[in-house]
């Protein structure tokens, strides 16, 4: 680390060797009028940008606003262009590969396609519909993103394309997966599946989705009548018992048996009861096969229950998955993850709510273990990097988006040495000055993006101009929700405002010129 001035500090890191000569400008750079270099935002850039985090400018909000067709134009554009396949090809690579920070602007995305009056357009959006709404409650979202392009009328966007397109996905899916999945995730944004398979029309394609969509229909009691007296498959008799499993839960008080109905039919926390979430055995039985993710959200809850004892067999199966590599990288786990839950279970208390606990020392050891394995999940961008810190007094805030979290834990290197204002512009000016080559300077803050004698922004393509590289700027204000500094034309600029799992995506997919 090398000191640069006042309150910040700048950290180089690379991947490669470091390199003198001049580097060639692609062909998406033009020269400005006052010198320096600019990256033009073609429409395509602006899509990519508002798949990614749901705006089309360079600003990235974690608490982001409802989305709105006034912050898609550039798909509309792109559309009367004739690039409507492309744009639904891209919506299909930022849904699938989990480029975007959430999954809401892909669904809107995808919505306005299926919206549109180009028949081309329209036709690739609905054969993609099923491989981009994996799970019911992305289909539940769309369906009310249509509804709220629609204008509002609930039953007005149900025409021909749009009731094949969701028969479809019920229809592709077999039958214990459509079971489980619509059991799990039952409604969402005023939908639930009866809205859905009413107004689609459905005909099952099978008698597995015959039987699931009479349950949904008509209920349990009509299912065991109708099936009772018949010859039925290994695949409707599997389908009838776990029905049956949902349906005894629903209605037993007797923790013994909600357990062993959990580990037989492989059942989640969304299948239960309140009450059965205040017995231990219950939550004994749901940790065996829980997800990473959701581990790592109830640690807090487990331990002031109980269910994380000291020296316990419950604790020992924690640590052991959180320290299998193999384990952390099936579930995609990044260091963020980890770092929110350690940094939460240490504090001792929920961030919401009344619960508080005394961390276990084993779990808080495999946790920290943990952070340092889930590195080798994350994806090397190959760029060359500037990192910039505040260590102002101020970064003692905590983060927007993520409050078990203090500015100064995000930004990582804790260096609080003498401290002074805040200059954004200062790591451009220090590579300049030192001849630095670097892809992206990442600056990290509270909410004091001030600067000094000359705008960051200059500062950046002075930079450019100089070394004769295609820089770009990422500044995180981590605790503010306002502040502005990139030039949202400019495709080398972006702000974050707070900080959560989705500005990781956001940072990679800005390094790597998705965005």
């Amino acid at each position: 680390m090398e000191r640069i001035t006042d309150g910040l500090k700048a950290v180089r890191m690379s991947s490669e060797p470091e390199v003198h000569q001049t580097e060639l400008l692609n062909d998406q750079h033009a020269p400005k009028a006052e010198g320096g270099y600019v990256w033009q935002v073609t429409d395509m850039i602006r899509l990519r940008r508002f798949l990614c985090f749901g705006s089309e400018g360079g600003k990235y909000y974690t608490n982001e606003e409802k989305l709105k067709k006034e912050n898609a134009q550039a798909i509309l554009r792109l559309i009367e262009e004739g690039k409507g396949v492309e744009v639904v090809q891209e919506i299909k690579t930022f849904g699938i590969e989990g480029r975007a920070a959430t999954q809401d602007p892909t669904l809107f995305a995808l919505a306005l396609c299926t919206q549109c009056s180009d028949a081309t357009t329209k036709q690739a959006a609905y054969k993609a519909l099923a491989e981009i709404c994996r799970i019911p409650t992305h289909l539940f979202t769309y369906i009310q993103f249509r509804k709220d392009l629609s204008g509002g009328m609930k039953c007005g966007i149900w025409g021909r394309a749009l009731r094949k397109a969701v028969a479809n996905w019920y229809n592709s899916k077999d039958g214990m997966a459509i079971a489980m999945a619509v059991t799990k995730y039952k409604r969402r944004a005023g939908w639930s599946h009866k809205d859905l398979l009413r107004l689609s029309h459905l005909k099952p394609a099978n008698e597995d989705l015959t039987l699931v969509t009479k349950y949904i229909m008509k209920g349990w009691k009509e299912v065991e009548e109708a099936y009772k007296d018949k010859d039925n498959s290994d695949g409707i008799q599997r389908l009838l018992k776990y029905f049956e499993a949902l349906e005894r839960v629903k209605i037993t008080q007797d923790e013994h048996e909600v357990a062993q109905l959990i580990e037989e039919y492989r059942l989640v926390k969304e299948h239960l009861l309140t009450n059965h979430l205040k017995s231990q055995e219950v939550w004994k039985a749901l940790l065996k096969d829980m997800p990473v993710i959701t581990m790592l959200r109830n640690l807090g809850k487990m331990t002031t229950d109980s269910i994380l004892k000291p020296g316990s067999e419950e604790v020992t199966m924690v640590c052991e998955r959180l320290n299998n590599e193999t384990v952390l990288k099936k579930a995609r786990i990044h260091p963020f993850h980890v770092l929110v839950a350690l940094e939460t279970y240490k504090g001792g208390k929920g961030n919401r709510g009344k619960l508080k606990w005394i961390p276990d020392p084993e779990v808080l050891i495999a946790l920290d273990q943990a952070f340092y394995k889930a590195f080798k999940n994350v994806e090397p961008t190959g760029k060359r990097f500037v990192l910039a810190l505040d260590v102002s007094s101020s970064m003692c805030s905590q983060v927007l988006g993520c409050r078990a979290l203090y500015a100064y834990s995000v930004a990582a290197a804790m260096a609080m040495v003498p401290f002074g204002a805040t200059d954004c512009a200062l790591p451009m000016l220090w590579a300049i000055k030192t001849k630095t080559v670097a892809d992206v300077f990442l600056v990290f803050t509270d909410n004091e993006t001030y600067y000094g004698n000359i705008h960051p922004v200059d500062a950046l393509r002075e930079y450019r101009k100089k070394m004769g590289l295609p820089a770009k700027l990422i500044v995180c204000g981590l605790t503010s929700n306002g502040f502005t500094i990139a030039d949202p034309d400019d495709k080398g600029m972006l702000d974050i405002c707070g900080f959560d799992s989705g500005a990781l995506e956001v940072i990679q997919n800005f390094a790597l010129d998705l965005i």
